[in-house]
């Protein structure tokens, strides 16, 4: 039976995959397919790139619309954070559907199924699979078809941090990759992710969690060679959901908003500000749709906008005005470098839930150039060794290219596999 591995490194951007921290996937990439123009969605997020992935669609279409976003609940907007355990299985309860759309696990469950160990927020992992396709090891909560809770015993108990990683990463190849053999496996690393939402890029910090992160994959790349060896047909697929970029200030858009008379107070429910690190979406309720105009103007002013998509333009973006969503807006970012030398900066939307963001250190959710370039590497059947694909891909591609290898249908989706022919 053919298989595949999907191993993600949580925020790695592309021009951080150097001989001097990361020698392992430098060396892989001398023996896989290599793409020099990966993209991601927008929001560059963790919970939406997931869910992108797992469907091969753009939010518009999976309807994941961000890390936080807002649900029209009873005629009201409702702010949600959705990476909360809860998250997906409310939606369904208000929506009549977690995701719009079938998942991988969903797809594969009939020829192997599939095996998630994720170390990200609670709301990442479950999105790879809502409803209980197959297997989901979280510190959260593990579960299995039909989503049946996995016992404490056999539930994945890490920390949410480099050794955290260390020991799913060994269960994970123990279990996954040599002894259960699902058709899929999906490995989701937090780091280095965690670790640059909390220490400058660049930092003797930051470098070490690149070097642990290396390792990681190395494991696994080892593993996959061994059971490649023994003749297993192995698809291995590795990278990132989205980069980072230096956050240079923390804006407040609900109180620039009221400062403007365009939203009633902070906490209304009128104007809905859903912050998404560097970039924000903001819903406007039917009943102040007069207020558009305004908004338009004043965001187009606004000397912390960087970008700005008004809701008749959302499709342009992956995007779509469900549950009243009128502008997504990208940050004001600059290549400028931070005090390491590291290029990107941005501004980032002040959370509702009063989360920090530090002045100095990483964030992501843009259209900034850093944070939209992730990396991926490719070795199997369909990928030339020691290639590099200049033709743009993007994280919508990674569901269909897997499906591609194990046979089957690639039906509904916005990305495309990504096998060459006659390699």
């Amino acid at each position: 039976m053919r298989r595949a591995i999907l191993v993600t490194l949580d925020g790695l951007r592309r021009d951080q995959v150097a001989a001097d921290t990361m020698p392992h996937l430098v060396a892989f990439s001398r023996r896989a397919e290599t793409f020099s123009d990966y993209r991601t969605v927008f929001p560059s997020c963790t919970r939406v790139v997931s869910a992108s992935i797992a469907t091969g669609c753009f939010p518009a279409r999976h309807e994941l619309q961000g890390n936080s976003m807002v649900l029209m609940e009873n005629g009201e907007l409702v702010p949600h954070d959705a990476g909360r355990p809860d998250f997906l299985q409310h939606k369904r309860n208000i929506t009549g559907r977690s995701l719009a759309l079938p998942t991988l696990a969903e797809r594969v469950s009939t020829i192997g199924g599939a095996i998630v160990f994720s170390n990200v927020s609670p709301g990442a992992a479950y999105a790879h699979d809502p409803d209980g396709h197959g297997h989901v090891y979280h510190r959260a909560g593990s579960f299995g078809p039909g989503r049946v809770p996995i016992p404490a015993p056999d539930a994945l108990q890490v920390q949410p941090d480099l050794g955290g990683d260390r020991v799913m990463t060994q269960r994970f190849i123990r279990e996954v990759v040599f002894a259960r053999s699902p058709a899929l496996g999906v490995l989701w690393l937090g780091d280095p992710d965690a670790t640059q939402h909390n220490s400058p890029l660049g930092s003797a910090e930051h470098l070490e969690a690149l070097r642990q992160s290396d390792l990681r994959a190395r494991e696994v790349i080892e593993a996959v060679e061994t059971c490649r060896a023994a003749g297993e047909d192995i698809l291995l697929m590795i990278g990132s959901d989205h980069g980072h970029q230096t956050v240079t200030g923390v804006i407040d858009i609900d109180q620039d908003l009221v400062a403007a008379g365009l939203k009633d107070s902070e906490s209304s429910r009128d104007v809905v500000v859903s912050s998404n690190g560097t970039s924000a979406l903001i819903y406007v309720h039917p009943d102040c749709s007069d207020r558009m105009g305004a908004l338009a103007t004043h965001l187009g002013r606004a000397a912390w906008a960087g970008r700005i998509v008004s809701a008749h333009e959302l499709h342009r973006i992956g995007q779509a005005p469900h549950h009243q969503l009128a502008f997504a807006v990208s940050m004001r970012a600059s290549d400028e470098p931070n005090t390491y030398g590291v290029r990107g900066t941005s501004l980032v939307a002040k959370p509702a839930s009063g989360k920090a963001d530090r002045l100095g250190c990483g964030q992501h959710g843009g259209f900034g150039t850093y944070e939209q370039s992730p990396f991926l590497m490719i070795s199997g059947d369909g990928f030339a060794a020691g290639k590099v694909r200049e033709t743009t891909a993007a994280v919508v591609d990674i569901a269909p290219t897997i499906l591609a290898h194990l046979g089957l249908a690639q039906d509904g989706m916005d990305g495309t596999a990504l096998q060459r022919s006659g390699v």
